[in-house]
């Protein structure tokens, strides 16, 4: 049996509620970014997955949701940035699924503007139909975790069957599935192109979609490197999480470890000034993207993957004549949340 077939089948015996409009096309890219050196770039558009307005997400909440569907439960619960595109998916997969959806929304971000407050994926999760709690921490994963068990345990004695997606990096990653999954339809879509890149570059946060990419290819027999752009936490603390992930991804497959930590690379130059905040760096990767490609790029994520690439090129650290995948990981529905920082970015 080849290395694919046998991932596949140990993806197989994983619950799975199929969420995502799949696989999602590779676009290249033929103007972005200006560069005096020739590099070949294209893009993953997993902001075309279809569910909520696109998005990662709905790969990764396809297992979270198939474990819940096979252990009975009949409620979801977890928690984010009060931007979360986890909680809108979440919030739109529940209605698809015909599950009650609770969702808990973190103050990680300075922005008390109502555009932040109550457009963007705020308003998707209502228009979902979620209920909304709310968490004052915004850094204390543990502290985010527990409050969602005392919610479940509240509706357990409702009569409510609870199922809890949690945060913190210690957890089993579950959602990660997904992105094992995908390196396998990546796989599949580079083989068909005869096209395969010198690197993938993919935002690196809750570490589920890096974590998982990096894993299924590495399981499935592919040696491309995952650069993962910071978007939350700086190098020292996301590489931790990720080799977790990875080492626990590869027990729940029940497959030899093969992911080093020479594999886990990193890169936080678009990190600063924080989560869910914009440098210059990021501001122009986003402007330029949609002025010379017409893609939208969001202000968290895919803005801030983006902008590693761009500024590696700009610095030719990245070398003549290179292959690029960036992951689009979504997100589109932040933008409305930032609307006067995106009017800036028009205005440039």
């Amino acid at each position: 049996m080849s290395t694919k077939a046998a991932l596949r089948n140990a993806l197989d015996r994983h619950p799975n509620e199929p969420l995502s409009h799949l696989p999602t096309p590779i676009d290249a890219l033929k103007r972005w970014p200006e560069s005096t050196i020739d590099v070949d770039i294209r893009i993953k558009r997993d902001d075309c997955t279809g569910l909520a307005m696109g998005g990662n997400k709905s790969r990764q909440l396809s297992y979270y949701i198939g474990d819940a569907i096979s252990k009975g439960c009949d409620t979801l619960l977890s928690t984010g940035a009060v931007q979360s595109n986890y909680m809108r998916i979440l919030a739109a997969a529940a209605a698809k699924c015909g599950l009650q959806c609770h969702i808990q929304l973190e103050d990680r971000v300075d922005n008390r503007s109502s555009d932040y407050q109550r457009s963007g994926n705020v308003l998707l999760d209502h228009l979902f139909g979620a209920t909304i709690h709310y968490y004052a921490e915004g850094e204390d994963e543990d502290g985010a975790d527990s409050a969602l068990a005392v919610l479940a345990e509240d509706l357990t004695g409702k009569g409510r069957r609870p199922y809890i997606i949690p945060l913190g990096g210690d957890h089993k990653p579950t959602g990660a599935l997904g992105y094992v999954e995908a390196a396998l339809e990546l796989i599949d879509q580079f083989e068909g192109m005869n096209w395969s890149p010198d690197v993938i570059v993919v935002g690196s946060g809750s570490g589920l979609t890096h974590s998982g990419l990096l894993c299924g290819l590495r399981l499935a027999g592919s040696s491309i490197p995952v650069l993962g752009a910071c978007v939350r936490r700086p190098v020292v603390d996301q590489f931790p999480r990720i080799k977790r992930h990875t080492q626990r991804l590869q027990q729940m497959l029940d497959m030899d470890a093969i992911v080093a930590d020479s594999d886990i690379l990193l890169d936080d130059r678009a990190l600063a000034p924080g989560y869910g905040l914009q440098s210059d760096l990021v501001v122009h990767a986003i402007r330029d993207m949609a002025t010379m490609e017409g893609i939208l790029l969001d202000p968290v994520y895919s803005g801030k993957t983006c902008a590693v690439l761009y500024d590696q090129i700009k610095r030719k650290e990245i070398g003549e004549g290179s292959r690029c995948l960036i992951m689009h990981t979504g997100g589109t529905p932040a933008i409305f949340a930032y609307r006067e920082k995106m009017q800036q970015i028009a205005d440039l």
